[in-house]
């Protein structure tokens, strides 16, 4: 089904991940819920520059109340954030991987034993 308009970028999104948005959609024809997946997308990306932004002002790590370490809320943020931005970008084929070739044999997947060792 052939687009007649350009989807634009959201306005919530922070002016880097508007831009980073109005690229890919320049760039590519995507559906509708490609277009939702590419704004979660930009917002991960959003969240975990603010979390990594908590984190260059107040440090990775904070006291408790009982004057123990403990990491400061945000690095989990960060972490997800990370994550879901990784995940949105493969979803989206936004990672420059090559389709497979289904003549040749899929590698064998990579394990960890519960030791940790390969």
């Amino acid at each position: 089904m052939a687009r007649t308009t350009t989807p634009r970028a959201p306005q919530h999104l922070s002016k880097a991940s508007r831009a980073f948005c109005r690229h890919v959609l320049a760039k590519y024809e995507l559906d509708q819920h490609h277009v939702k997946l590419l704004t979660l997308l930009c917002e991960a990306l959003d969240r975990g520059e603010q979390a990594r932004q908590a984190i260059a002002r107040d440090g990775a790590y904070l006291h408790d109340r009982f004057g123990q370490l403990k990491a400061h809320p945000v690095v989990a943020v960060e972490r997800d954030a990370r994550i879901a931005a990784a995940r949105l970008t493969r979803e989206l084929d936004l990672d420059g991987t090559p389709e497979p070739d289904p003549r040749q044999p899929r590698p064998a997947s990579v394990r960890m034993s519960a030791n940790g060792s390969g």
